[in-house]
């Protein structure tokens, strides 16, 4: 049986718990924040926390902050958790959804609209090697540098991210990339780029990204298209 009792998540505020409204059975009583996190799950069916997180709050917005509410909206059998290639997903339980089969994508497959990330990073091993670079590639979830290229003294760092599934989280992605590869920048003879689809939100951020923070870190942008064209920003 249902509880009527009201649960609150770490993050509700005051006004969130006066804003109490009904769920959809009537039975179980939930906060504007709560309804706002579960609006967005019926509407978009198939997120995961972060996405849900990115979606709801923004840029930038950790997956802490919708974890005490999915496992409430979990409990109280409003959401369904179905977990799909290794990451929890979900949708609203009257809500007819099928997730995507957990077999691993074909070399030719794409995310959303552009190239993935382990996609991008085999184009440009290719495109490396053709001009004389050996190259060392961090695939999947391995740990380490993206790209890093040699070719006799010569040595290249690439910071590589996929397509996203949300505008907003290709926001978040521009920007981590940047401070990852700033964190990277330990040697002073190297050529340090981000890797990325050739996406028209991605080389708006990049032009949108001041010409003096490209001079002082010499940072340059690779885009790679779905056909594996490459070209240099």
């Amino acid at each position: 049986m249902l509880r009527n009792s009201v649960r609150w998540h770490s993050n509700a505020t005051a006004s969130d718990k006066m804003k109490v409204v009904m769920s959809p059975d009537g039975l179980k009583k939930l906060g504007a924040t709560e309804i706002r996190i579960y609006e967005f799950v019926r509407a978009n069916p198939g997120k995961s926390e972060i996405e849900i997180a990115v979606g709801v709050f923004g840029v930038g917005t950790p997956q802490q902050r919708v974890n005490p509410t999915m496992r409430l909206l979990s409990s109280r059998q409003l959401v369904i958790r179905d977990k799909t290639n290794g990451a929890f997903r979900y949708r609203a339980a009257d809500e007819n959804w099928t997730p995507p089969p957990a077999t691993a994508r074909s070399p030719n497959s794409q995310d959303i609209e552009g190239l993935t990330e382990d996609q991008i990073k085999g184009v440009l091993r290719t495109w490396l090697e053709a001009s004389g670079y050996q190259t060392r590639i961090a695939m999947g979830k391995e740990r380490g540098i993206d790209i890093d290229a040699r070719r006799e003294k010569e040595r290249w760092i690439i910071e590589v991210k996929g397509p996203g599934s949300l505008q907003p989280m290709r926001v978040n992605y521009f920007i981590s990339m940047l401070g990852e590869l700033l964190q990277r920048m330990d040697d002073p003879e190297a050529k340090y780029s981000i890797a990325l689809p050739d996406l028209a939100q991605y080389r708006g951020l990049w032009q949108r990204l001041p010409t003096l923070a490209k001079e002082r870190t010499t940072i340059s942008a690779i885009f790679v298209s779905t056909k594996g064209e490459v070209s240099i920003a």
